[in-house]
């Protein structure tokens, strides 16, 4: 079969434990668990648009399909995005504060998950458990629930100086549950008295954790990037999809969300 789209990432959801994904590309609703084992095509037709307002871009602007003018003006693109605690939008600062209401004030979460290793990290409410399962974590706890963004990237900050808050691609594709020897209610704990007592309070007493696992066969011993500008295509039997990659039995790797905005065919 053929489709021919923008790609953007895929649809994720949790169900028993396992993650399902499905890409929506020109109409077209795939199922991507179903295409386990399977030879999939995807070929660059040299077309990007911006991922935030649609128009039609030269390249990617600052690593990711978004145009020059919404990467200084646009509030997806605003700082926060990237520093939590850079966020003024509880102080009435923000380059759109109607939306900033929608997706600043609001309650976020501060999480402890096990993806390339342990790693702090900040995320909304409505964001759980696709912001994990982005990562690739196998497991997941919250730690902290604030009412806004700006606190929840301070308790982060407060954190980064003894926990990693970056996923190493690699690490990540090729982690097993059986490489983590470690407890995540008690690193919530470590986590918890390293904390200020300002911030203590926002700990939350939920020590759910929770487990994800991915669809795959197994990992390539040596994996790259695709990098389509170059390449122009990726192609191979698809052994598996962790995070947003999807992973080929010739080892290379396609990064769904590096590449949100670009136009393909793909022939599954």
């Amino acid at each position: 079969m053929l489709a021919e789209g923008t790609l953007d990432k895929m649809s994720r959801s949790l169900e028993q434990g396992e993650v399902n994904y499905s890409m929506n590309l020109g109409g077209n609703k795939i199922d991507m668990n179903a295409l386990i084992g399977k030879e999939l095509r995807f070929v660059f037709l040299n077309k990007i648009n911006c991922t935030i307002c649609g128009v039609e871009i030269n390249h990617a602007y600052a690593g990711r399909a978004i145009c020059r003018n919404c990467y200084e003006t646009a509030p997806e693109a605003e700082e926060c995005l990237f520093y939590p605690e850079k966020c003024m939008a509880h102080l009435g600062e923000a380059r759109d504060m109607a939306w900033s209401e929608k997706q600043c004030l609001i309650p976020h979460f501060v999480y402890l998950a096990l993806s390339s290793g342990l790693k702090v990290g900040v995320t909304r409410n409505h964001q759980i458990p696709v912001r994990w399962i982005d990562q690739g974590a196998i497991r997941a706890v919250k730690l902290a629930e604030t009412p806004n963004r700006h606190i929840a990237g301070v308790i982060e900050v407060f954190l980064k100086g003894h926990l990693a808050d970056k996923t190493n691609w690699k690490t990540m594709l090729k982690s097993d549950p059986s490489d983590f020897d470690i407890d995540l209610l008690s690193e919530k704990r470590k986590a918890t008295e390293l904390l200020p007592e300002e911030l203590k309070r926002y700990v939350t007493g939920n020590d759910e954790v929770t487990k994800i696992t991915y669809p795959f066969k197994d990992v390539p011993e040596e994996i790259k990037t695709v990098k389509l500008e170059k390449d122009k295509e990726a192609k191979g039997i698809l052994k598996g999809i962790k995070g947003q990659y999807l992973i080929f039995d010739n080892g290379y790797v396609l990064n769904m969300n590096r590449y949100s905005g670009y136009r393909v065919s793909m022939e599954y």
